[in-house]
């Protein structure tokens, strides 16, 4: 049901990649942005992490990928939920 939950939402957005791509989870972690919840794929290589902030109406969500084959082997991907 949770991993559903996260394909809803990610259908579900209207985003714009180029005005987010300088987002990073250190970065809204600095800002004051809390985590508001967590979902992992079932290959264990996939996260998805949601996160709040308590000033705005907005949401946004980081996609997280670990792969060996890549370099760097971690690529996340935030973005913001309107």
């Amino acid at each position: 049901m949770r991993a559903s939950l996260c394909l809803l939402m990610l259908l579900a957005t209207g985003f714009n990649p180029a005005s987010d791509a300088s987002l990073t989870i250190t970065q809204l972690l600095a800002q004051g942005w809390e985590i508001a919840g967590y979902a992992s794929g079932y290959d264990n290589r996939t996260s998805l992490m949601l996160f709040r902030h308590a000033g705005t109406n907005e949401l946004v969500q980081c996609g997280v990928l670990y792969d060996v084959t890549r370099d760097p082997h971690t690529i996340i991907n935030c973005y913001e939920l309107k």
